[in-house]
């Protein structure tokens, strides 16, 4: 099946509720475990309606189901910051992540012709220091403590520039 990107439009809030009904999703996410559906729709409500102009989110799509999204956060003309997250715990490890970082980072660079996308990665998320790896982000350093998974812990930072994504995208 195929992986797109889209974006977020009426509607999708409700993807974001069922996800937010999955603790384990919520924890590796970053999510409060346990919020109310009415919550999660009005967050995800703004989201869709787009106002913040540092942040991009986008629905991945998955044989034509959203089942996740990725972000440019903290935005310019120069650069943003990287995210992603699967609602669909299924689809963990199958490569959908891989594809749908490729497909922002295609749009990241080429579209909106950013010369640096940065993320951060919590030490112990090593799936998600794995996906930074496939997608020809570098190690940078060390970040600041973090929650994840309800306990305090240090973060990686790792970049991609415009040039070497040139030498890895097709």
């Amino acid at each position: 099946m195929t992986v797109t990107l889209r974006s977020l439009r009426p509607g999708d809030e409700e993807a974001a509720v069922r996800w937010a009904a999955d603790p384990e999703f919520c924890r590796a996410a970053g999510w409060t475990v346990g919020l109310a559906g009415r919550v999660v729709r009005r967050h995800w409500q703004g989201i869709i309606a787009g106002t913040a102009p540092d942040f991009r989110r986008l629905g991945v799509e998955y044989g034509g189901r959203l089942v996740g999204y990725v972000d440019l956060a903290g935005l310019s003309v120069v650069s943003g910051e990287f995210g992603i997250a699967l609602g669909e715990r299924a689809l963990w490890g199958r490569g959908v992540g891989t594809r749908a970082g490729r497909l922002l980072l295609a749009h990241a660079f080429d579209d909106l012709g950013l010369h640096t996308v940065t993320a951060e990665v919590h030490r112990p998320n090593l799936p998600s220091h794995a996906l930074m790896r496939r997608l020809g982000f570098r190690e940078v350093g060390e970040g600041g403590p973090d929650e994840y998974r309800g306990e305090r812990v240090p973060t990686v930072w790792y970049a991609l520039g415009r040039e070497d994504w040139a030498k890895l995208s097709p």
